[in-house]
């Protein structure tokens, strides 16, 4: 069995912050597979299920980030999960936002959800770092992970977290270089298509030229209306002169 560990902070108040990205991104991995229901195990939320040929357990620690390690060690003791087959999914504020790398084994980079899972386990698991961008400077950093992603966030976010999911056989096949490979291909693809799309949607906002250019405004419609109105009434009352003549 593989453990897939997304990280982030439980409740709704962090459920849209960038710290909790890796919550995010395995509940798109779960709703993508078909995962069964999340049930409460292991101090975190767990949900059983299959991706390819491969058995795994998706966890969401629920004992807060700092606190990650006591969760992901209990699960990866129970099940007797090897430590290579440990996947972790978190934030990573070194990374350009929609940046993605995954590699078995290295440093926490001050990641506090790493330092944890490490203090409780080996610390040769695989890590996937979802990039959310850095605010510039260190005193800002928590305020910026524990703030809400920007709707503009979306443009690549949700890309992202599907390319993610569609790739997640690689992943837990243990093909690390091919799973981001599929990632970057998928996401090259969708910016390619949203590309395209744009020149089109602008056309259609366009507004197209009246032919009767009174017609551009309202007003303008009104005052044709009363012209039309205006040239058949002198038509009808020349006619009815020249009748008068003629009698």
């Amino acid at each position: 069995m593989k453990l897939l560990v997304g990280l982030g902070n439980p409740g709704d108040k962090y459920a849209g912050n960038r710290h909790n990205v890796g919550f995010m991104a395995v509940d798109r991995i779960a709703e993508v597979h078909r995962f069964g229901p999340w049930k409460k195990k292991f101090q975190g939320l767990a949900a059983d299920g299959e991706i390819g040929s491969e058995k795994v357990m998706l966890l969401k620690p629920q004992t807060y980030m700092n606190e990650s390690g006591r969760s992901v060690g209990e699960a990866v003791r129970f099940l007797k999960v090897p430590i290579g087959d440990l996947i972790v999914l978190y934030d990573e504020i070194d990374l350009a936002p929609g940046k993605l790398k995954a590699k078995a084994g290295g440093g926490n980079a001050g990641h506090n959800g790493l330092r944890s899972i490490s203090a409780h386990l080996e610390n040769d698991y695989v890590r996937v770092r979802i990039g959310v961008g850095h605010p510039g400077a260190k005193e800002l950093v928590a305020q910026w992970v524990l703030n809400d992603f920007a709707k503009a966030d979306r443009v690549w976010l949700v890309p992202l977290l599907d390319a993610i999911s569609g790739a997640a056989g690689r992943l837990v096949a243990g093909e690390t270089e091919r799973f981001l490979t599929d990632v970057a291909r998928v996401l090259d693809a969708a910016h390619a298509a949203d590309a395209k799309a744009k020149p089109i949607a602008a056309a259609e906002r366009e507004p197209k030229e009246p032919k009767d250019k009174s017609a551009r405004h309202p007003a303008g419609e009104r005052a044709s209306k009363r012209g039309n109105a205006l040239a058949e009434n002198l038509k009808r009352w020349m006619a009815g002169r020249k009748k008068e003549g003629s009698e």
